[in-house]
């Protein structure tokens, strides 16, 4: 049986992490490592525990969920994010997507996202709540028509072609390099590329892109 996913909870109520340690403890590939109660908790956490996944709010003292997603993703790539919110807006859901979050989810919806978001986000996937991907590809849509986004996809070449759609479908660096035979860090490489060359700036944008292309048509 393979190890459970081990989750950080990082929420400034703490009946609110009485309430979800209950609910991923009662899972038996889940289990809750530690707790923080602010965003400068969840950096020293997240550095001492090295979790899979970490359970994020966004609005909290001292330091907000956006700056905590940002620094941990810089400094621990491997730790998936995923953001559990009361906030619906657009405002806030695609900076935290840029930052590096994996998933949003609101916690209006805990009972029954939460637990398969964890576990999608565990597996190197992303999760959005349904209206979250719907605006999601309006936005990007809306920016195509205004701007010459779209044709840069002629700079890129077929390699690169190649790996964005992998890339786009939630596989990791190590896995789109056993399906083209390269190593995971040209895999990264080649990523870096494709994000400046198309202007991206995380994996919602590219996404995004990628299906505003319809380069993932024949997946969907």
């Amino acid at each position: 049986m393979p190890d459970p996913i081990r989750v950080l909870l990082v929420d400034d109520h703490m009946v609110v992490r009485i309430g979800l340690r209950a609910l991923i403890d009662s899972e038996p590939d889940l289990t809750v490592v530690g707790e923080a109660g602010n965003g400068l908790e969840a950096i020293d956490q997240a550095h001492a525990l090295l979790p899979d996944v970490i359970v994020m709010d966004i609005s909290m003292p001292e330091m907000d969920g956006l700056e905590a997603t940002r620094r941990i993703r810089n400094e621990l790539p491997a730790c998936h994010i995923l953001i559990l919110t009361v906030h619906a807006q657009e405002k806030y859901l695609f900076p935290v997507l840029k930052a590096g979050g994996a998933g949003y989810v609101l916690k209006s919806t805990v009972d029954t996202e939460l637990l398969d978001a964890i576990r999608t986000v565990a597996d190197g996937g992303a999760f959005l709540y349904p209206d979250a991907a719907r605006m999601l590809l309006t936005d990007y849509l809306g920016a195509l028509e205004k701007g010459p986004t779209q044709d840069a996809y002629d700079l890129l070449s077929d390699r690169e072609r190649e790996v964005l759609k992998y890339l786009a479908l939630g596989h990791t660096a190590a896995e789109v390099g056993e399906q083209l035979a390269l190593s995971a860090k040209t895999v990264e490489t080649y990523r870096t590329r494709i994000m400046q060359k198309l202007n991206l700036h995380g994996r919602a944008d590219l996404v995004k892109y990628a299906l505003a292309r319809g380069l993932l048509v024949e997946y969907t």
